[in-house]
């Protein structure tokens, strides 16, 4: 049994094709296996193998995130802290469109001591053993298709889950499903994005004067509290596009002041960055598929997305059984389904049924001529 049913190959060596297709480019995988273990394969056999392996695994996913919403299993126990933040990253496609991935990033929360640089001797939260899972799909589906990545890693049994991220409104609607209850964290940087816009267009891009302001409210956003910095903004005397500008930046932190408490969120060793799903952005999506160049059917990209998410995750080894028991799943329902047919064609055909025996009709009156001769009955002889 292969995924390659044409190329005589081991199932190591078709893992290995896979496994080189998931992180090369298709054209640089012969290259790579020839190193590697001295065997060659066209670059049409790398990609096909490796879009029916991401195909296979996709489809097992989605059987088992289906699962997962109907059965509605216990869990398993999620860590003490855990942060869970989801961006999108847009993808070339066939004819000039691009379409947006959606990925989602989980990490168990350890405080680690800093050794260099000026925050050393401190204790920064860091997320580790990080799981990844993406597909190119609309929020709603995305969000039960997620449910396989946050039941994997306990999500909803996890002490505190602190949802950091950009603060789309998609995103708003994930946390809603996946843990309602979580500390909802606006990204740092998108927070600062929207100050130093203000900044700019209050004093113009690198003068002294939007430098101080900014820092200033950094400092404060840090060490203080989300108020004061509304506040400054509040106190601006600013005209025309700055106005603007200012007014666009207020409003969007007022809406969002429970979610840039900084000072408090550091004070309780929680994550103020969505930095780990920024890098899975690269990490499992542009790294493979946004390369100079490249354009993909939506068919092609998904089965990448699962296989990619799968060995970024630490995952590869049991990816990799889900789909060849899916392999194997599919082998048996097309053997028992050949095997009916041929024992329907080989069935005896029964022959026709055998038409009634014949009656004998009844004479109306006794014989008139018995061996040519007359009989009693005949009007000669009355």
């Amino acid at each position: 049994m292969g995924l390659l049913p044409h190329v005589r190959a081991t199932p190591h060596l078709h893992q290995l094709i896979v496994r080189l297709g998931t992180w090369l480019p298709f054209e640089q995988v012969p290259e790579a296996l020839r190193f590697v273990c001295g065997v060659s394969a066209s670059k049409s056999a790398a990609r096909r193998a490796t879009e029916q392996a991401g195909a296979l695994l996709v489809e097992a996913e989605t059987a088992e995130a289906d699962r997962l919403e109907r059965e509605t299993p216990r869990c398993p126990e999620g860590p003490a802290v855990q942060q869970v933040s989801a961006d999108g990253a847009m993808v070339p496609l066939l004819g000039g469109e691009w379409a947006e991935v959606r990925t989602v990033a989980i990490g168990t929360i350890e405080q680690v001591l800093i050794t260099t640089g000026p925050k050393k001797g401190t204790l920064q939260p860091k997320a580790r053993k990080l799981s990844y899972f993406s597909r190119l799909t609309d929020a709603e589906t995305f969000g039960h298709l997620a449910t396989i990545a946050t039941y994997r890693q306990g999500t909803e049994r996890a002490g505190t889950v602190c949802a950091v991220g950009d603060g789309a409104e998609w995103l708003q609607g994930f946390i809603d499903l996946h843990c309602p209850n979580a500390v909802r964290i606006l990204d740092w940087c998108h927070a600062m994005e929207y100050l130093g816009d203000v900044a700019t267009a209050a004093w113009g891009a690198g003068s002294a004067e939007a430098k101080a302001w900014l820092e200033t409210q950094r400092e404060t956003l840090l060490t203080k509290t989300a108020q004061e910095v509304l506040a400054a903004l509040r106190d601006l005397t600013l005209t025309g596009e700055a106005a603007k500008t200012r007014n666009k930046a207020l409003y969007y932190l007022e809406q969002r002041e429970a979610q840039i408490a900084y000072a408090a969120f550091r004070e309780l060793g929680y994550p103020i960055g969505s930095g780990i799903v920024e890098s899975a952005n690269k990490l499992v999506v542009e790294d493979r598929l946004k390369r100079s160049g490249m354009r993909w059917s939506r068919e092609q990209v998904n089965p990448l997305l699962a296989l990619r998410g799968s060995a970024a995750s630490g995952e590869w080894q049991a990816g990799w059984v889900t789909l060849w028991d899916r392999k194997r799943d599919m082998i048996r329902i097309a053997r028992d389904q050949e095997w009916r047919r041929c024992q329907a064609a080989a069935r005896p055909v029964a022959p026709p049924p055998a038409p009634p025996p014949q009656r004998l009709g009844v004479l109306d009156t006794p014989p008139k001529m018995v061996d040519g001769k007359p009989t009693t009955y005949h009007p000669w002889t009355s």
